[in-house]
C-alpha cells in the first residue's frame, strides 16, 4: 500500500512540480490541500482545483481557514496597530501560520506519512512551514523538494513537460502573492535598494477619481460597520472595504526588513483595507486610551508583530501578549471618519462616547475646567522638583 503525503498546494510551479514528482518518482499518494484564508476569488479557486486534478493527485481539498485566521491573527494585529518597520501590515506572511496549521491538522486527520511544502531555500516561508509542521504534527516527516533539490524554474518546467503537463508557467514580470490582509509584489525593482515599483506592477489600478468619505465603526477594537452597514462577518467587512478603497490606489508601499534567515529583504505591497483599518483604529485609540496604555501597547505590539512575522505563533508568550492587547480594547469603540482621494487618504476624526478629549475637563491650550491656576503652578513645581534638586547639587 502506497504511503500518503499531504502537499500544501497553491497551483503554482513549485507545488505543481512537487505533486508530480511525489507521485511519479517517490510512489506516494498525493493529497493536495489548499488552505484558503479569504484571498482567492471563486474563479481562482476553481482554476487551482482544475490544475490539481490535471496533475493526477489522489485527492484535492480546500481548507477554509479565513475566519480562524481572523480570530487567531488579524484582530490582534489590529489591536496592536501592527505595521512591521512602520510600513508593512504583515500581509501574506501572517497567513502562512493559519495555512500551515490547517494543512498539518489535515495530514494528521487522514493519517499521512509525509507533509510537503513548495518553499525554496532562500526565503522566509520554508522556516514558517517547517516550524509549524514540526509543532502541530511532530511525527510526520517533512519534505521540501524545491529546497532539497535546489531546482531552477527551467528545470521544473522541463520535468513537468516531460510528464505531459504544460500549464502556462511563463515567468511573470512580477511575482504577486494575494491575501485578504494585503498583497505583496516582487520584481526586478525590489531586488535593488534604489528603485520603486512602477504603476503597472500593482494588481489594483487607480480608477476612482472623485473624493469619497467613508466611516468605519469599531466595537471593542474590532471593525463592526462600514458607513453604517453592520458586519458580523469580519472577513466580509475587510473584503468590502478593500473593494471601496483599492480603486483609489491607496495602501501601497515598499517594505524593507530583516528576513528570518538573516538577509535583508525588500518587497512592494498594496493593502488598502488593512492600512485604513489600522490607521482608523489607531486614531480611535489615541482618543480613548490613556498615555500609558498607548505606551505599553506600542512596546508589546512591535515585538508581537515581529514574532508573528517570523512564524513564532505557538510561542506561549504570544498568548500573554494577546491577553494584554485584548483587555486594552474595552473602551475602543466609536466611529472614525476617513476621506479617500486618489493615492492618499485623510483620517478626519472620531466620534466616541469614550473620547477622553471631552471638553468637560477643559480644552487644550484654551480653557481650564476642573483645576485652578494655583493648582497648575503647584503641579509645575512638584513635577520638575527632582530635576531642580539635581541641577542645584551638581551645578558646578
Amino acid at each position: 500500500m502506497s504511503k500518503k503525503v499531504v502537499l500544501a498546494f497553491s497551483g503554482g510551479l513549485d507545488t505543481s512540480y512537487s505533486a508530480v514528482y511525489l507521485a511519479k518518482e517517490m510512489g506516494l499518494e498525493v493529497y493536495a490541500a489548499l488552505a484558503s484564508t479569504g484571498g482567492f476569488s471563486e474563479a481562482e479557486l476553481a482554476e487551482i482545483e482544475r490544475r490539481a486534478r490535471a496533475l493526477g493527485v489522489k485527492e484535492y481539498t480546500v481548507l477554509d481557514v479565513a475566519h480562524k485566521y481572523y480570530n487567531d491573527s488579524i484582530r490582534y494585529m489590529v489591536y496592536g496597530n501592527v505595521l512591521k518597520n512602520g510600513a508593512y501590515p504583515i500581509s501574506v506572511s501572517s497567513e502562512r501560520i493559519s495555512q500551515a496549521t490547517a494543512v498539518a491538522e489535515y495530514a494528521k486527520q487522514i493519517g499521512a506519512d509525509y507533509l510537503c511544502h513548495g518553499s525554496t531555500g532562500a526565503g522566509n516561508d520554508q522556516v514558517r512551514f517547517d516550524m509549524i509542521f514540526n509543532i502541530v504534527a511532530p511525527d510526520i516527516k517533512v519534505i521540501a523538494l524545491i529546497r532539497e533539490k535546489r531546482l531552477t524554474r527551467e528545470e521544473e518546467i522541463a520535468y513537468l513537460r516531460s510528464h505531459g503537463v504544460d500549464f502556462d508557467f511563463k515567468k511573470a514580470e512580477y511575482s504577486i502573492n494575494q491575501g485578504v490582509w494585503g498583497t505583496s509584489v516582487g520584481g526586478k525593482e525590489t531586488l535593488t535598494s534604489s528603485e520603486t515599483l512602477p504603476e503597472k506592477a500593482y494588481p489594483s489600478q487607480m480608477t476612482a477619481t472623485e473624493p469619497r468619505r467613508v466611516t468605519l465603526s469599531f466595537e471593542k477594537g474590532e471593525i463592526s460597520a462600514i458607513d453604517g452597514v453592520k458586519y458580523d462577518d469580519k472577513i466580509k467587512a475587510i473584503q468590502d472595504l478593500q473593494a471601496i478603497a483599492a480603486p483609489y490606489a491607496i495602501g501601497r508601499g515598499m517594505h524593507v526588513g530583516d528576513t528570518i534567515i538573516g538577509i535583508k529583504g525588500r518587497v512592494g505591497f498594496e493593502a488598502a483595507a488593512p492600512i485604513l483599518i489600522i490607521k482608523a483604529h489607531h486614531m480611535l485609540e489615541k482618543h480613548t486610551l490613556t498615555k500609558w496604555q498607548l505606551f505599553w501597547k506600542d512596546q508589546i505590539s512591535q515585538f508581537y508583530g515581529n514574532w508573528l512575522h517570523e512564524g513564532q505563533y505557538y510561542d506561549p508568550v504570544m498568548r500573554d501578549m494577546e491577553a494584554m492587547l485584548e483587555t486594552s480594547q474595552r473602551m475602543v469603540s466609536g466611529d472614525v471618519i476617513i476621506d479617500l482621494y486618489p493615492y492618499r487618504y485623510v483620517v478626519v476624526g472620531v466620534e466616541s462616547e469614550h473620547d477622553l478629549m471631552s471638553n468637560k475637563f477643559g480644552a487644550y491650550g484654551e480653557v481650564m475646567s476642573d483645576w485652578s491656576s494655583t493648582d497648575v503652578e503647584g503641579f509645575g513645581k512638584i513635577f520638575g522638583l527632582q530635576n531642580v534638586i539635581w541641577h542645584k547639587i551638581n551645578e558646578q
